[in-house]
């Protein structure tokens, strides 16, 4: 046992089964789950971002999902800083997401952007609400190349980020993130240690999943969660109103296309955001964990692990921490 605190990432694209797993490791370590998905941390968003219902929840400790409102977007900052202190008060905190961003935040830290006015915040949205990403990030790539060159054209929440910043700060992401920042997360001191599970099943089988998850969304009320988030007139930028399922869902709503359209809209561009985390996390490894034991064969979740396989589990755990 070291004198350091110990955490598990647990990571993988939507739809692998991350949840249900970090809920069975909970039960079996007391552990306490920690939502590292950038779109569960919203309210209003339980079934349309398939988090744990309050069944699950209640068999275990699970921190910082639907904490914040829908109606603002939610910082990476912010999330750290909630993390943190959640980290600080569990016995073993479970950080489960496919969000690597927020994996990062953690593992090796974040740099000290300062506060961006509220005129150059307003300025990015509306940049990108009448041009589009694309069109936003032609202009980012001429203020801004060197952050321009490190996000994709279709990539919009991040787009509008690089901008304000830009035009708050007078200096680009790139080059607030090449100053030192605040370093990987410690406790009173004392650095964090990590060892990662990160999921990666086959594609046949993620596809089925999406598929499956879509249709018990609709079955926990998702149409009704995103007629309530129309019904506020919220920004259609906001990432929240992002988050998939809730832009198809509603143009169904307003009789642009049928539900059995946007369904389909929604898993595919469900499956195509899935490509991108698991390339991330195969590409980029969770830097910062001392370990990682993937699991390749199966969504989890879907059935039952084997005492076998559950024991290689809790060994690669117990080794580490």
């Amino acid at each position: 046992m070291s004198d350091q605190p110990f955490a598990l990432l647990l990571a993988g694209p939507t739809a692998s089964g991350k949840s249900a797993l970090a809920l069975a490791l909970a039960e079996r370590l007391g552990g306490t789950v920690i939502n590292a998905d950038s779109m569960q941390v919203y309210g209003g968003l339980r079934a349309i971002t398939a988090r744990p219902d309050a069944a699950e929840e209640a068999r275990a400790p699970h921190r910082l999902y639907g904490v914040h409102d829908a109606g603002t977007a939610a910082s990476v900052a912010w999330w750290r800083g909630q993390a943190l202190a959640e980290m600080a008060a569990a016995r073993l905190p479970i950080l489960c997401g496919g969000t690597g961003l927020y994996f990062n935040a953690l593992t090796e830290g974040l740099s000290e952007i300062p506060p961006v006015p509220p005129e150059a915040r307003e300025e990015a949205r509306g940049l990108l609400a009448a041009l589009g990403p694309a069109a936003l990030h032609a202009r980012l790539a001429e203020a801004d190349p060197d952050t321009a060159a490190r996000l994709r054209p279709s990539d919009s929440q991040r787009l509008a980020r690089a901008w304000e910043v830009w035009r708050g700060t007078g200096r680009g992401m790139a080059a607030w993130q090449a100053v030192p920042g605040t370093g990987p997360a410690q406790r009173d001191g004392v650095a964090w240690r990590f060892a990662a599970i990160r999921l990666d099943p086959p594609r046949d089988a993620l596809r089925a999943a999406i598929g499956q998850r879509w249709q018990g969304m609709l079955a926990a009320g998702a149409v009704e969660e995103v007629a309530a988030l129309v019904a506020r007139g919220l920004d259609p930028t906001l990432p929240a109103m992002r988050a998939h399922g809730v832009p198809e869902i509603a143009a169904a709503l307003r009789g642009e296309i049928s539900m059995e359209e946007a369904g389909r809209r929604a898993c595919l561009a469900t499956g195509q955001y899935t490509k991108r985390q698991a390339t991330w996390f195969r590409h980029r490894p969770l830097a910062g964990a001392t370990d990682t034991h993937t699991i390749h064969a199966r969504v989890a979740g879907q059935e039952q692990f084997s005492e076998s396989e559950w024991a290689e589990i809790i060994a690669f755990i117990d080794r580490r921490r």
